[in-house]
């Protein structure tokens, strides 16, 4: 049902976005100056939120913005390049470097030319290890999960096991026999669980507070870590590593020599290793993509509702204030189902994990 109404609103967001006229460019300059200082760019807005970024805007301030520089890392030609990105607010470039108006490295720093805007056709590799804003939220939650973690831990040895859970200790510990029971030990089995939770815990409360983290609209808050394809493929990897790593010889046996089906399946044409071939790489990339598309979708959706009202209102003021409380309305509404999703695409993503483990440890009369 969740789904159902996250794609009724997606919608209804780009149904609206296609009539509203507005250029999703973060570098577009209007020629015409009061459309300038009236028209409120809700693609900018959207495509702003969900994409990463060189700084941490906080607030608008008119013409300009408060914001958070951020490291820029660079390794270019043997030598590494280090400054903060608040460079590129006051230089258009900076030491041979730029951020990409358009095209397809558009927003990524590349190699300029002496106009500070061109790339340079004959630029060499450029490693970019610049800390974003994803990744700097992802040290903060990080963080702000090992404390969390560390005085929970810190409780549970002053307490003991024999006393009742209290405050924080009552609302993690169900969570935690949840991920242990629920899904590590009935996606696995009661044998070989064990070795995998820790693991699963991790990703779960990883996934599960970036979520949290990602629906606070203001900082340390509202980033968009676990919608960033780049967080999933990474967690999707760990996934896919460590199944190979841990699985057993059934697992490959199955793979290989898949019991039960017909030796002219596998022989000579080996149809079968080759779909399970393909199995291997298809099963993480479906816990990257829908992670990725299910939390992309929910920050867009709400950003969306909230463009509503500025939208309208810079047609008509009358139309902006009149669309503020249904706005307002769908605006909870959103959020209260958003804190539903955060936690169930925890779930399917360390659910899903937990199954794929368990298909690489098969028993043996299997």
């Amino acid at each position: 049902m969740a789904s159902n109404m996250r794609l009724f609103f997606l919608i209804v967001l780009i149904v609206f976005s296609s009539f509203s006229n507005y250029s999703f460019s973060e570098n577009t300059i209007s020629n015409n100056k009061a459309e300038k200082e009236t028209a409120f760019d809700a693609g900018k807005l959207i495509i702003g939120h969900v994409l990463d970024a060189y700084e941490w805007k906080i607030a608008e301030l008119g013409d300009t913005y408060l914001y958070i520089p951020l490291p820029v890392i660079l390794y270019y030609d043997g030598n590494w390049h280090l400054f903060l990105s608040s460079k590129f607010q006051k230089y258009e470039s900076y030491k041979g470097f730029g951020i990409a108006k358009d095209g397809p490295k558009k927003g990524k720093i590349i190699r300029v030319l002496g106009d500070g805007v061109t790339e340079d056709p004959k630029a060499g590799t450029l490693i970019d290890l610049s800390i974003t804003k994803v990744v700097f939220s992802i040290f903060i939650n990080s963080i702000l999960l090992c404390i969390i973690f560390i005085s929970i831990a810190k409780a549970y040895k002053r307490r003991g096991s024999s006393q009742a859970p209290s405050g924080l200790q009552s609302f993690i510990e169900p969570i935690i026999q949840f991920v242990t029971v629920d899904i590590a030990k009935s996606a696995i089995g009661e044998e070989k669980y064990e070795r995998f939770v820790p693991y699963l815990l991790t990703l779960f409360f990883f996934i599960f507070f970036n979520n949290l983290m990602g629906l606070i609209p203001f900082f340390p808050g509202g980033a968009n870590v676990t919608g960033n394809i780049a967080v999933t493929f990474t967690l999707a990897f760990f996934t896919f590593i460590v199944t190979q790593i841990l699985s057993n010889k059934g697992h490959w046996q199955h793979i290989f020599n898949t019991p039960g089906v017909p030796v002219f399946l596998k022989i000579p044409i080996p149809l079968m290793p080759i779909i399970e071939l393909i199995g291997l790489f298809i099963k993480p990339f479906v816990l990257m993509v829908r992670l990725f598309a299910n939390i992309t979708a929910g920050h867009m959706i709400i950003k969306g509702f909230l463009s509503l009202i500025f939208v309208l209102g810079s047609v008509a003021t009358v139309m902006g204030v009149a669309i503020s409380p249904i706005t307002l309305i769908f605006l909870i509404f959103m959020n209260f189902l958003e804190l539903l999703v955060a936690f169930i695409q925890s779930y399917i993503f360390t659910f899903f994990s937990a199954m794929f483990f368990g298909m690489a440890v098969p028993d043996e009369h299997h």
